[in-house]
C-alpha cells in the first residue's frame, strides 16, 4: 500500500452526547482514540476526512429504516443545526475535508471516491461511529473499490462490546486490517504521505 488518507465517520453531537437522539453508547470514549490518531496524522501531513450524516428538516432524505426515530427524536442531524455539527474535540482544520453521506456508506453517492483517487490515496483508515452500521458499510464499499482498509478497533464503536466484536470479525475475514490507535500511530512512519492538495 502506498498513501493513506484517516476518514472520521459520524463524530457529530446528535451521534455523541449523552441524551442525544441517535447516541451511540460510548461514543465520547471513542472520540478520544479518535483524537490520537487524528493528531498524529496531522502531524504526519496525511489527509483527514470527516464523513458527516446530515438529513433534510422534514426528513424526506431519511433511510425508511430510520425515519421513524428520526420523527419522534423531533429531528437530527438536520443540516445547519447545532447536533448535526462535528464534536468539538475533533473539530475539522482548514484544509480537511468534509463528505455529507445520507446513508450509511461514505461512498454511497457522495464525491469520496473521486476525492481519494484525486488525493492519490490507495488506502483508508476508518474510526467513528458505529460498527454495524455506517463503519461495516463504508469498509464493505472500500473494499469492493480496491482501497486497503485499516480499521482502528478502539476508535470504533457500537451500542454494545459484542456487536461492535461481531464485526469487527466479519470485517477481518474479508481482509481488513484491525489496529489499536496505538499501533496505527506507531506504524506511521512506515506509511507515505499521499500527495499535496
Amino acid at each position: 500500500m502506498g498513501k493513506t488518507a484517516l476518514l472520521i465517520i459520524d463524530m457529530q453531537n446528535d451521534f455523541c452526547l449523552p441524551g442525544a437522539p441517535f447516541e451511540v453508547t460510548g461514543a465520547l470514549q471513542v472520540a478520544a482514540r479518535i483524537k490520537e490518531a487524528l493528531q498524529a496524522c496531522r502531524q504526519h501531513g496525511l489527509p483527514i476526512i470527516h464523513v458527516i450524516r446530515q438529513y433534510r428538516p422534514d426528513g424526506s432524505d431519511v433511510e425508511i429504516t430510520r425515519y421513524e426515530a428520526f420523527i419522534k427524536a423531533g429531528g437530527a442531524v438536520v443540516a445547519g443545526s447545532k447536533g448535526a455539527e462535528i464534536i468539538e474535540e475533533l473539530k475539522p482544520l482548514q484544509g480537511e475535508y468534509i463528505i455529507v453521506k445520507r446513508r450509511w456508506s461514505a461512498f454511497f453517492q457522495t464525491e469520496l471516491d473521486l476525492l481519494l483517487r484525486r488525493l492519490g490515496v490507495d488506502q483508508v483508515v476508518v474510526t467513528g461511529v458505529q460498527t454495524p452500521n455506517c463503519i461495516r458499510a463504508t469498509v464493505w464499499d472500500a473494499n469492493s473499490l480496491g482501497y486497503g482498509v485499516i480499521v482502528l478497533t478502539d476508535a470504533t464503536g457500537a451500542q454494545t462490546p459484542e456487536v461492535h466484536a461481531a464485526n469487527l470479525f466479519d470485517m477481518q475475514n474479508i481482509g481488513v486490517n484491525l489496529m489499536t490507535t496505538e499501533e496505527f500511530i506507531n506504524s506511521l512512519p512506515a506509511i507515505p504521505q499521499a500527495i499535496s492538495r
